[in-house]
């Protein structure tokens, strides 16, 4: 994913799904300076910082 992307789905009214390595997670932040974003997976609410180059859209 591009970090013009996830700025707009977490600025986003609606929701998307977003997907890392087949979990599905929730975009809290996005960095676009380190091209990070922090996420939390929806199945073990485990928080991480990520590439944003790893996460996808289904």
């Amino acid at each position: 994913m591009e970090v013009e992307r996830a700025l707009q789905i977490l600025s986003a009214q609606q929701t998307f799904d977003v997907v890392l390595e087949g979990d599905s997670v929730w975009i809290d932040d996005v960095n676009p300076d380190t091209r990070s974003a922090t996420v939390h997976s929806l199945r073990d609410h485990r928080v991480m910082q990520v590439d944003v180059r790893r996460l996808h859209e289904p």
